[in-house]
Formats: structure tokens, sequence, C-alpha cells
């Protein structure tokens, strides 16, 4: 798509208030051109979008979780219903998970209340009482002290400070004997119980293990291939959006050719001498840029071939659209040029024979304007 600055008074070389003497026309042509530039402002902020996600896509891998995509923009809106469903079905996996992780719980429990009522079980119900018993070393002994009281309470709160999976609380029942094992002697009581109690609690724990290594692993396997199918749905919604961006910037070029075609309708023909100044002006051009100037007559003449190996270029055959085009495009051609010191940009400029030949082809180009058509053989490794 072209710039829109090309839509310019170079263009029309006309005063605009003179478009068909309508003031009205000329206010309703500047209003459509600020809805371009507000169109394209739009879309711009939709490809860095697009682009950061696949940026972020090729870097790393996308982490999702439910409600992490908001769409803000109801025109967009319709290409995510994908990746909200697949937030609604991971929804229904974790609730799903959930439910089978109680049922594993009230399995535990049962293990944990058998535990419990053993007859040795009373030294481990609630918090050691530190400051009653004189145990001035305890804590510099136990970094984390537990009790059975405190798991049961964990157990039944509904809240964050609870234990999220069985594999918790199967942690905090081992630390409860480990903390007893630790502090006591040996041949203590309190050790000997300790011990007693964690080699039963380790047996029905066996029993259990298998259940909670099926839910794990089914845990993982759901949660990768919720990732996988969050991150498909993603990337459908994003090339969706790529494709409508591309359609809609293929109707706003489309809406500037025509606003530039209604423009040189309204402007004045080119004379003789402004077309013999064009044509000379072409010849000053560098190889690349001339090839640029031979594209833009290409795209509104289907018949002249750009890229042939001859080219007949007749400056009066050309329309009015073509021929200012040609103007703006030769004009900035040759201030760019100016700007690096006024020398051509050749490829392999030390090359005696490239340079010869770009010779040779300007002087062709420039005798063939002056009979009002231009011949030039292009040979591509010459350039």
């Amino acid at each position: 798509m072209e710039p829109i600055n090309s839509l310019n008074p170079e263009i029309m070389d006309v005063d605009p208030g003179k478009l068909d003497g309508n003031a009205a026309k000329v206010e309703d042509f500047r209003n459509r051109i600020d809805e371009i530039f507000t169109k394209v402002d739009k879309l711009e902020k939709r490809v860095n979008e697009v682009e950061e996600f696949y940026s972020a896509t090729c870097n790393t891998h996308v982490t999702t979780s439910k409600g992490s995509l908001t769409v803000k923009d109801k025109e967009r809106e319709k290409h995510f219903i994908s990746v909200k469903k697949q937030q609604q079905d991971a929804s229904r996996r974790e609730a799903a998970a959930a439910k089978r992780m109680q049922e594993l719980m009230r399995q535990f429990a049962t293990i944990l209340r058998q535990i419990t009522q053993h007859k040795w079980a009373w030294p481990f119900m609630e918090p050691v009482d530190v400051q009653g018993l004189g145990l001035d070393d305890y804590y510099e002994v136990i970094d984390k002290p537990m009790d059975f009281g405190t798991i049961k309470s964990k157990m039944e709160a509904k809240d964050a400070s609870g234990y999220r999976n069985v594999r918790e609380v199967y942690a905090d029942v081992r630390l409860v004997f480990k903390n007893a094992m630790k502090y006591n002697d040996e041949k203590d009581d309190v050790h000997v119980m300790a011990k007693t109690l964690l080699e039963k609690f380790e047996e029905k724990w066996l029993q259990l293990l298998p259940k909670v290594a099926e839910e794990e692993k089914r845990l993982e396997e759901e949660e990768a291939e919720a990732q996988r199918d969050m991150q498909l749905a993603q990337e459908v919604a994003y090339a969706n959006m790529a494709r409508d961006i591309s359609n809609e910037l293929c109707q706003v070029d489309h809406h500037l050719k025509n606003l530039r075609e209604t423009v040189v309708q309204k402007c004045r023909k080119m004379s003789a001498e402004e077309k013999k100044k064009l044509g000379t002006a072409l010849t000053r051009l560098s190889p690349e840029d001339l090839n640029k100037a031979l594209e833009i007559v290409a795209e509104n003449n289907p018949s002249f071939q750009a890229t042939a190996q001859e080219v007949d270029l007749d400056i009066d055959a050309q329309s009015e659209y073509t021929l200012w085009r040609l103007k703006v495009f030769v004009k900035e051609a040759l201030k760019g040029q100016a700007d690096n010191g006024g020398k051509n940009i050749v490829t392999n400029s030390n090359n005696d024979d490239n340079k010869k030949n770009n010779s040779k082809r300007r002087k062709e180009l420039c005798d063939a304007l002056a009979k009002n058509a231009v011949k030039r053989t292009k040979k591509i490794s010459s350039l």
C-alpha cells in the first residue's frame, strides 16, 4: 500500500479550492482522508498485537490459564470464540479434577482417622507445649512444628490456607512423626511411639498411593492437553485476525487508489514541456529507481512489460494518473540521490563494465525519449 502522504498537492499541482469550484467537495475529500488515517491507526495497533503474539510464541511457550485472554475490541470478539470455549472446557476439567481430589482426600482422611485413634497417638494431637514442658531448645532443633490438630484444621479449610492435594497432607503427617523422632532420643517413649505410628501410616499410604499417582498423571496430561488446545485456539484466532487485517488493508489500498484517481481527474493535463522534463528526469534515475518507475507505468498498463529485456515507453501514451505519479516518484527519488551526494547507488559500483553499461543504458533512454519513446535493454547482470 502506498503511503497516504502521496495524496498531496504535488500530485494535483493545483489549488485544492478549485476542485470543481466546490469547497464542500474539498472538505468531503479531506474527511475521507482523515477516516483513512483513523482506520490505518487502528489496523496498525491490531498488526502490533498479532506481531507480539507470534513473537512470544516463537520465543517462549505461551502460558495460559482461566481468564488469561480478554477481548476489548468488540469487532474482534468473534475471533476469540474458540479461545473462550477452551477456557470453559478448562473450567470444567478443573471442577472434575477437584471432585476427584476430594474423593482422594476422603480416603486419606480415613487413613488419618485410623492413625489418630491409635492408643499411642495422643502426644501428637496438639501442638507441643514448648513453654509448659520447658523445651527451651525445641525451636532450635525443629524448623517446622506440626501436629494432627493443625492438619485437621487445614484439611477442613475452604480457603487458600487449606491443602491443595493429598501429597501435601501426606508430607505434614510424616513431619509430625519425623519431628518427634528428631527431637527425642531413640530410647525415649515418644520416639518409639512416633516411629511405630509412622510405619503403620506408611503401610496404609502405600495402598492409596497408586490412586494418587494415577490422578497426578491424569492431571499432568490434562494440563498439557489444555495448554496445546489453548495455544492452537489462540493461533487460529490470531491467524483469522491477520487474514481480516490483510483484507482490510487491501480495502484501504483500493480506497486510496480511487482517491488518487479522483484527485488526478481534477488536475489539469500535463503539458508537453512537463512531459519532456519528466522524460529527462527519468534518465537521471539510478537503475534501481528506474525499475521502480517502470513498475508504476506497468500498474495501469497491463500490456506494458516492465521486466522484459527490452522496454518501450511512450510518455504521450500514458494516462494523467500515471504521469503525475511518475512526477512525484521521480522528484522524491532525485531528492534522495542528491542527499547521498548526487551519486547513483549501483550494486558492484567498482565494476568498470557495469559502469559502462549503466551509462550506455541512460544514453539509450535519453535518445529514445527525445523521439517521444523509450527503449531500454534491461540486463539484470549489468545493473
